[in-house]
């Protein structure tokens, strides 16, 4: 599950726990809810925790460059 599908669980979730009025026999929809919202939000965080460590962050790749080391005088 994507990004986008962790944000879609968030929505239901609050739609469910905010929105709604009508219950269903035995099951809660304001625990049902929060827990889909939490669902979600741990998803998207274990994404983007997921992103960050495959993504290089500029000035990792190091470039040594012996420009400046071996402008010694000759003679």
């Amino acid at each position: 599950m994507g990004l986008g599908g962790c944000i879609i669980l968030i929505a239901a979730g609050a739609i469910l726990t905010f929105a709604t009025d009508w219950e269903m026999e035995g099951i809660n929809l304001t625990v049902t809810g929060l827990i889909m919202m939490a669902v979600g939000v741990i998803g998207v965080a274990a994404f983007t925790n997921a992103r960050r460590k495959t993504v290089v962050p500029p000035g990792a790749t190091v470039i040594e460059t012996d420009s400046d080391h071996h402008h010694g005088h000759h003679g």
